[in-house]
């Protein structure tokens, strides 16, 4: 392993690899095909770089702890919009989810829905790529670009086309009030209907999802407003049932699927909200499951059974669906070792991957295989 504390440091040791890279921050996102290659660990590179609170913007080296980050940001009441999910519970690993995985891998949670992804936030990026070439994109500020957007493209890349050594953030300052709107006993379909018509309102829901059978809607703002939109929002869902006010309501549970954590496999599945009962309906028995994102995203975890079986049917049915991905984030090794663990792509969109792969890494050494099978080209 080679644990590294400057971006220098990252560029020099991507210039002389002689073989396959797996890249590692906080070691918290293990998902994806294994990778087999030299460690190289970007846990050093840590620290705030720049904090101007009256900007909303943060700069922070890519190895930084997301809870430092939150630590800073909350004593000037702000927040990381984007609400990123934690994987240590699904996964059972024990180390610090850094603000560079979390962009690799755009993770994002209940608030997107309202706020917007993490990439939506992401103002500039420092990475390094397969040639051992820094390059910088974006600022601290929003503004258009011409040619690639990289900081877009980085986000969700996974380490496949360069080694993030810097991100810039646009933060949000924090809310006087929360309370969560709790519907009891409510079937998927029911749920998708209930949150569909709350998320159409104007009562400005942050977080709509249907977790061990219940409908969760957050609000949040000035005391008086959430007092306001929650009695205005009980009343439009009377028809699906009795609701209750939970001000004190876990929203780390959905963010990160915290029922499905002792599952022996778990998907994440993107689709269109309507299309998420069928979803549902199509599992085998033996499998549970919770909605996010008003039904966009559904975590799926099944124990026993044939899990090799459910992903490929997972996958193969939101192919049929016109729209989504089908995740595996946990699972045996070989059943990972197998893959397609991401959804697989169209054949127009696999071909663009793949050249943006030749353009940012053309030895293929940054994780390679991670998102899908293909060969590893000489280093030298």
């Amino acid at each position: 392993m080679m644990k590294l504390t400057t971006e220098a440091e990252v560029a020099e040791c991507v210039a002389d690899a002689r073989g396959p890279l797996a890249l590692r921050g906080g070691g918290t996102r293990a998902v994806g095909r294994p990778v087999v290659g030299d460690v190289l660990d970007v846990s050093g590179l840590s620290g705030v770089t720049l904090y101007e609170p009256g900007a909303l913007t943060i700069v922070v080296q890519a190895g930084t702890p997301v809870s430092e980050i939150e630590r800073t940001l909350a004593g000037e009441n702000q927040r990381l919009a984007f609400e990123p999910y934690d994987l240590c519970g699904l996964l059972g690993t024990s180390g610090a989810s850094t603000i560079g995985g979390v962009i690799a891998t755009n993770a994002s949670g209940p608030r997107r829905i309202q706020a917007g992804a993490a990439r939506d936030f992401a103002l500039g990026v420092r990475f390094v790529d397969g040639a051992g070439t820094v390059i910088k994109n974006g600022g601290r500020v929003m503004k258009n670009v011409t040619g690639y957007d990289l900081v877009k493209l980085m986000a969700g890349s996974w380490g496949t086309l360069g080694v993030l050594t810097e991100v810039s953030l646009k933060v949000l300052p924090g809310v006087e009030d929360v309370t969560t709107l709790v519907i009891p006993d409510v079937s998927a379909p029911e749920a998708v209907a209930a949150m569909s018509r709350a998320l159409s309102s104007s009562y400005e829901v942050s977080g709509a999802a249907w977790i061990e059978g219940a409908v969760w809607l957050r609000l949040e703002g000035f005391a008086a407003s959430v007092a306001y939109r929650a009695g205005a929002l009980q009343k439009i869902l009377a028809p699906f049932g009795e609701s209750a006010l939970m001000p004190d309501a876990d929203w780390t549970r959905v963010r990160d699927a915290q029922p499905l954590h002792g599952a022996e496999a778990v998907w994440r599945v993107s689709v269109k909200p309507s299309n998420g009962p069928l979803v549902l309906g199509a599992l085998p028995e033996g499998c549970d499951s919770l909605m996010d994102w008003g039904g966009g995203l559904i975590w799926i975890g099944q124990s026993g059974g044939n899990p090799a079986a459910t992903h490929a049917a997972l996958q193969a049915h939101v192919a049929t669906l016109g729209g989504g991905h089908a995740t595996l984030m946990k699972g045996p090794e070989a059943l990972r070792a197998a893959g397609p663990v991401f959804q697989p792509e169209a054949a127009g969109v696999a071909a663009l991957s793949a050249a943006l792969r030749t353009r940012f890494d053309p030895r293929s050494i940054l994780n390679p295989g991670l998102m899908a099978a293909e060969p590893v080209r000489a280093a030298g």
